[in-house]
């Protein structure tokens, strides 16, 4: 067993030790690209989302130096035609990337790295000695002349050079160049049967082309048909917090949310494991130094970015185009970018098919509310706490307290939309009901009896709160929205989720700018 190659699989058998849910799916969409033009994959994906693990069952599945049949008996890919063809059948080099970032800070980081690599290798193949000037591809070259097979190799953290050094660095350059004259140069596919790069984001644009245009990219803007194995599914969640005894609502409001794909509800696996762990939902992103990262970026405010972040934070979506973004965490040029890193990164996710990006859970939300008090967005935090006053005069039916608190929310967010028009007030609302999503599902124009309630708040389950209805109206009798809501028969809607329920009219003048309110409380 090397440091390199043929590292055995140890790593998955600790994975398979503990609870493990099962991905080795991802194993038959590899092994189909074997031997063929799609043999280059790099797979990026947010922290905290499986990556190493991944890598690590690859190591098991592939490595010929060991025997990980039962590893994998019990699996989804034991059921597939490819699995014995492929099982424990290669020698398999496994690289990761952040040893050398932890051990090295110097310019020669490529040198070394590629030197380890080769000595270790040489050690397995002590019959065909190092010549005078080999790099790493020579050396191997002649291996594959000798073995009369190809290799695997697994990169793990494939990018962590890319964000240690700066582009245009001695460093950055010579690792472009050697990951260049590892897989682009023609001798490629003849030493590799298949080479699987993970990192966080996708390989460098170099002006518009990729630094490795050979690789087939998955991300998490387009991951093809990994987009299953890059978190747990809604039905791999439901299972889990069945065996554990846990509320499932609590963890798919706290960490789901991620529309990875054609799948449109991936939950973060790390947190959800860490909450079973600890029997309680709650943020697992500060030991990573999350809304440090937010901040970082946010902070930049291109072309309007602060109202985009309330506009999600109330639970809204904004367009983007992740195309122009160069994958490089230090070319931030545009909002574009700035959501886009966002993605990478897992504090936004992404609908392809209407190129939007939203936040996605509260754990999310949580991180993003920090990150907008460590960049002094004073207003965007009094928002915050003057909606959680908002929800409590609600509740307690206090009218004028509402039309206050609805009041100073459209002064405040005037930049979103025009401030005359229903569908910014619809919106403001929507921010200014922000902290009701902690026990609320909040739905904007819900489809209700014969028409469509402008906000409606489902308590979550377990929340011993009444549900809520809000009708807006302009120029207009308060209590004309209580009988618009009664008259269309919103609440035999509603009567499904909640045992009472608050009936809100609000109406706004356009000539005095001031809004009214009315509270009706009905049992159902």
């Amino acid at each position: 067993m090397g440091a390199y190659i043929n590292i055995g699989n140890a790593g998955f058998q600790s994975v398979r030790n503990g609870e493990y849910v099962d991905k080795s799916g991802l194993i038959a969409i590899v092994n189909s690209t074997l031997f063929t033009e799609r043999r280059f994959s790099c797979v990026s994906r947010s922290r905290r989302f499986g990556k190493s693990l991944a890598a690590k069952m690859l190591c098991a599945y592939y490595d010929q130096s060991c025997d990980s049949r039962n590893l994998f008996a019990d699996l989804e890919i034991a059921s597939d035609p490819s699995f014995e063809k492929h099982l424990n059948k290669y020698p398999v080099i496994y690289l990761d990337l952040t040893s050398f970032i932890a051990d090295t800070h110097d310019d020669n980081i490529v040198d070394k790295m590629n030197d380890a690599i080769l000595a270790d290798i040489a050690k397995a193949y002590p019959d065909i000695p190092v010549e005078a000037g080999d790099r790493l591809m020579d050396y191997l070259l002649r291996v594959i002349e000798v073995i009369e097979q190809s290799f695997i190799f697994i990169i793990d953290e494939w990018d962590a050079i890319c964000r240690e050094y700066a582009p245009g660095t001695n460093a950055m350059d010579r690792y472009v160049g050697w990951l260049r004259r590892m897989f682009k140069s023609q001798d490629a596919a003849r030493v590799f049967a298949g080479v699987y790069m993970t990192g966080i984001l996708p390989i460098k644009k170099y002006k518009t082309e990729s630094a490795l245009n050979n690789f087939i990219e998955y991300s998490m803007v387009e991951p093809v048909d990994m987009a299953p194995y890059f978190g747990f599914t809604k039905d791999e969640v439901i299972a889990l917090a069945e065996r554990h005894r846990m509320d499932f609502d609590e963890l798919e409001k706290w960490y789901d949310g991620y529309q990875i794909g054609d799948e449109q509800s991936i939950f973060n696996p790390n947190s959800v494991m860490q909450a079973l762990r600890s029997r309680r939902c709650r943020s697992f992103w500060a030991s990573t130094g999350a809304y440090d990262a937010v901040a970082h970026y946010i902070q930049m405010n291109y072309e309007g970015l602060k109202d985009d972040v309330v506009r999600m934070l109330a639970g809204g979506r904004c367009k983007v185009n992740p195309t122009k973004f160069q994958n490089d965490m230090s070319i931030i040029r545009s909002k574009d970018d700035v959501f886009t890193v966002l993605i990478h990164l897992g504090y936004l996710s992404y609908d392809w098919h209407k190129s939007e990006c939203y936040i996605p859970n509260k754990e999310v939300a949580g991180e993003m509310v920090n990150a907008v008090e460590a960049n002094n967005w004073t207003h965007v935090v009094k928002a915050v706490e003057a909606s959680e006053q908002l929800l409590q005069a609600t509740l307690r039916g206090d009218e004028e307290a509402v039309a206050r608190g609805v009041d100073a929310a459209h002064d405040e967010n005037t930049s979103i939309l025009s401030y005359n028009d229903e569908n910014s007030l619809a919106c403001v609302l929507s921010i200014a009901y922000y902290y009701a999503s902690n026990d609320y599902i909040l739905h904007r124009e819900l489809a209700t009896g014969k028409g469509f309630a402008d906000l409606v708040l489902i308590p979550r389950k377990n929340v011993d709160s009444p549900a809520i209805i809000i009708e807006l109206k302009y120029d207009k009798a308060v209590d004309t929205a209580i009988e618009q809501i009664k008259r269309r028969q919103y609440p035999a809607k509603v009567a499904q989720y909640a045992d009472d329920l608050l009936l809100v009219g609000i109406t706004y003048e356009r000539d005095t700018k001031l809004h009214r309110c009315c509270i009706e409380k009905l049992m159902l």
